[in-house]
């Protein structure tokens, strides 16, 4: 699988030895591309169906079922007329070039977070992937042409924030420390060679013209783009957002009972919020226009540039230490949570979400990262930072990755959208049950918060894509519910036009890890212990909901 994804190798620390070539390519995103990857699954899976399930342990068991899972969603995925379907990843788009998905974005931050350059061999695979760039923005360019002959065109205002992005990465893209060459230039500096002026010559000669051509094309879309934001004014829209829905949540619900489920949550949430701004003297108004008031006081925010860049970073790295000694509350067995909190490159920053983590390597010399958007200061403050970092780091997504690590390298490689983020948002909710709230209404609120917009995802991502929902009514719904500042919103909302179906799984997610909780505690009555629990959850690994159940129900038989 490392073939069709050798940055993954090199983010897990495993393009050594006999994978060390993979430290010097790149994943082909061509159709040929696509292609060999249809062919690989269906063999995949072909194997899978001829292992004999007799006899074998439940970790294997689970194993298999998450493998067979995986190809099966993927190829289905591929089988659709246009759109990037991943194997066990939750980037799913029907755009292969947006504001947040590319080559244009992928290859800097892996060049710049996860590339080694230990010495010289190390720095000649860093230009390898540099010069292999060129091809892979080529194979992306040919695809969005075809799709635009199919009819397929992104909305217009992400072309606008996709064009926007890729011209200031042409302008920077050779400069000594621009994204492309200045992970070079420092990581070599000790390195004899003239390594900096190697990776200019490929920059100006091979990769600005590939980005060149790929902007033309997008500019020939922006030219017949329309403002329609959804899947539902796309040909072939309805099918690719049931499979996008599929894949986001691992179920087959549907976007009506989606969007209902979404309803019903928010109005509790909306309740809990009202009695915390009250208590902050904050009766008039929405809880939404409460709770942008009060992340407009002068003690919620952070100042502007790069002061407020370092107390960010410092008040988010206060957050995950304080959660750390809890945690033997929550968990039998722990992982280290090797962890580190740093900026988007720069490139990045337009288009992202307010931040994201993810674990580190295998053996640790990467460590697992918060990346934390900071162009603009004022999207950050004390409400809506703490469960970001719970959610992205310590309890969430960093601290699961870790024990996934544990798992067979397969398990490392596939991820369920609906389990990732359920447990995330999961680990939201046990941050608030570890007493990281008790003293810090501002922050607890800003947990509700963002319940709140993972419940509000659900209506508005199915409004968008199947209700025919326009940009504007989207943001309205959601700013209406969240109270979330106008940038964030704007952010989330063209994430959601980006990745249709891939929002709802948060909540899916979370909303089942609770059921399956509940189950427990039912079934066990006085042997139920949280500890146990969350063990069983999260060393089962990265599974589709319905394998959670079975691993669930193994953890219930063993008597808890």
């Amino acid at each position: 699988m490392f073939d069709f994804d050798p940055g993954e190798a090199t983010r897990l620390g495993i393009d050594v030895g006999p994978h060390a070539a993979l430290r010097s390519r790149l994943d082909d995103r061509s159709a040929a591309g696509v292609t060999a990857r249809q062919r690989f699954l269906t063999g995949a899976l072909v194997e899978l169906a001829r292992v004999p399930r007799r006899g074998l342990d439940a970790a294997t068991l689970t194993s298999l079922a998450v493998a067979e899972s995986a190809f099966r969603t993927a190829l289905d995925g591929m089988k659709l007329p246009y759109g990037v379907a991943t194997i066990g990843s939750w980037r799913n788009t029907p755009y292969a070039v947006i504001q947040n998905v590319g080559s244009w974005l992928d290859v800097p931050q892996l060049l710049d977070g996860d590339q080694p350059v230990r010495d010289a061999a190390d720095a000649e695979a860093y230009l390898a992937r540099l010069a292999a760039m060129a091809g892979q923005l080529d194979g992306e360019t040919a695809r969005i042409r075809a799709a635009r002959r199919q009819g397929l065109v992104p909305p217009s205002f992400l072309l606008d924030k996709t064009i926007k992005g890729m011209t200031g990465m042409i302008v920077d893209a050779a400069k000594p420390d621009g994204p492309l060459v200045g992970p070079l230039a420092r990581k070599a500096a000790a390195i004899p060679g003239p390594w900096s002026d190697r990776a200019v010559t490929v920059v100006t000669t091979a990769i600005v013209p590939a980005l060149e051509r790929q902007l033309a094309e997008l500019k020939a879309q922006r030219a017949v783009a329309t403002d329609a934001a959804g899947m539902s004014a796309r040909p072939h829209g309805a099918e690719w957002y049931a499979w996008g829905l599929r894949a986001g949540t691992t179920t087959t619900r549907s976007p009506a009972e989606i969007h209902a489920l979404g309803r019903s949550q928010l109005v509790d949430l909306q309740t809990q919020m009202d009695a915390i701004l009250k208590g902050f003297g904050l009766t008039q108004g929405s809880v939404a226009e409460r709770a942008a008031a009060l992340q407009k006081r002068p003690k919620i925010g952070f100042p502007e540039g790069d002061e407020g860049r370092r107390q960010i970073i410092a008040y988010m790295q206060g957050k995950i230490d304080a959660i750390r000694p809890r945690l033997p509350r929550a968990f039998r067995r722990l992982v280290k949570g090797n962890l580190e909190i740093r900026r988007l490159p720069a490139a990045q920053e337009p288009g992202a979400a307010p931040a994201y983590g993810g674990p580190g390597s295998l053996d640790g010399s990467i460590p697992g990262r918060i990346w934390v958007k900071l162009d603009d200061t004022s999207i950050h403050n004390r409400v809506t930072i703490p469960d970001l970092v719970f959610h992205e780091g310590i309890p969430g997504h960093v601290w699961q990755g870790e024990y996934a690590q544990q798992l067979p390298l397969i398990r490392s490689l596939l991820a369920f959208n609906a389990y990732s983020e359920g447990w995330a948002l999961y680990a939201e909710q046990l941050a608030d049950e570890l007493g990281m709230y008790d003293d810090d209404p501002a922050g607890r609120l800003g947990y509700l918060m963002g319940l709140s917009w993972r419940a509000v995802r659900l209506v508005v991502d199915t409004g968008i894509h199947a209700m025919g929902w326009t940009r504007q009514r989207a943001l309205d719904e959601f700013i209406a519910a969240t109270g979330l500042p106008r940038g964030n919103a704007e952010s989330e909302i063209d994430r959601y036009c980006a990745w249709p179906g891939q929002a709802c799984g948060y909540k899916i997610g979370q909303t089942e890890i609770d059921a399956q909780r509940d189950r427990a505690k039912a079934a066990l009555g006085a042997r139920y212990d949280l500890r146990d629990f969350n063990q069983a959850v999260v060393e089962g690994g990265n599974v589709p909901l319905d394998v959670l159940g079975q691993n669930v129900s193994r953890y219930i038989a063993g008597g808890g």
